[in-house]
């Protein structure tokens, strides 16, 4: 779903127009949101990070791909990703999802009969559309089962909208996740990332 919005290489992404940061987009330490994700994967040795391009993702895609601490390729879907996750945590190696809202529309099935009943810690980041300003329907309507499908499984989920506290809600969820082998999603709210601008 998320693939067909913006699947392009690396070099690409830096093409897409800049966006208007909210308020929260950089704290007093003068962290932007995504040096916070990266910071906090190195911080828990997470290395290998899958992911379905998405134009909110565009600045930590490139940093990941810029970082040769950092294992990082685009996915043809979000299940496929975690299919990658889960056969790299097997052989020993951490690894995180980055995809969009529309995406995880797509992994109710993966997540249910692969990352959960085989423990598998996976992380997911996931930058949020379908609210605050939306334009597509169908964006809206993922968004608006996403959390529900989360607690039916019983998944470990954080809506992240301050980035005062996004430090904190990252690397304590990352450190949950492996230490009880059960995956957790960061959803990527608009009000921290300032989501996608749209042209009139």
């Amino acid at each position: 779903m998320a693939a067909a919005e913006g699947q392009t290489s690396p070099k690409s992404l830096d093409e897409t127009p800049s966006q208007e940061k909210p308020s929260s987009e950089k704290a007093s330490s003068g962290k932007a949101w995504h040096d916070i994700v990266l910071q906090t994967l190195k911080r828990n040795d997470v290395r290998l990070v899958p992911y379905v391009p998405d134009r909110v993702l565009t600045k930590l895609i490139q940093d990941l791909h810029a970082d040769p601490f950092f294992t990082t390729f685009p996915t043809a879907r979000e299940e496929e990703a975690v299919g990658i996750i889960s056969g790299a945590w097997m052989g020993g190696m951490r690894g995180a999802v980055l995809m969009q809202t529309s995406g995880f529309a797509t992994l109710a099935n993966v997540l249910a009969s692969l990352a959960i009943p085989y423990q598998i810690p996976l992380i997911m980041f996931v930058s949020e559309r379908g609210t605050l300003g939306e334009f597509n329907y169908g964006q809206s309507l993922v968004c608006r089962t996403m959390r529900p499908v989360l607690d039916s499984l019983a998944m470990e989920h954080h809506t992240v909208t301050r980035l005062d506290e996004f430090e904190f809600i990252a690397d304590r969820s990352i450190k949950q996740a492996i230490t009880t082998q059960a995956p957790v999603a960061l959803i990527l709210s608009p009000l921290l990332t300032g989501g996608k601008v749209f042209d009139k």
